[in-house]
């Protein structure tokens, strides 16, 4: 298993964590702070996806006028656990 516990910048969510198998499907996400139901969502839709399909789909997504969103900053916690393991 791989395992990062990311802190974020730029968002309203604090820390993500994040669990995937050896083949870089995703079994956990957890976000600590920001907006409840919204990323209890995220974290259900992308439980068992792939993290390359993750990051083509959400990376880059901006939340009001900031150049980043919690979906955008789980793309970088999962960009960093690939590069890591």
């Amino acid at each position: 298993m791989k395992h990062i516990q990311y802190q974020t910048q730029g968002t309203c969510s604090v820390l993500i964590d994040v669990v995937a198998d050896e083949d870089n499907i995703i079994q956990n996400v957890a976000f600590l702070g920001g907006c409840d139901g919204n990323l209890q969502g995220i974290c259900r839709l992308v439980k068992g996806q792939k993290i390359d399909d993750v990051i083509s789909r959400l990376d880059g997504i901006q939340c009001g006028g900031k150049p980043t969103s919690c979906p955008d900053q789980l793309c970088r916690a999962l960009k960093q656990l690939k590069d890591e393991n």
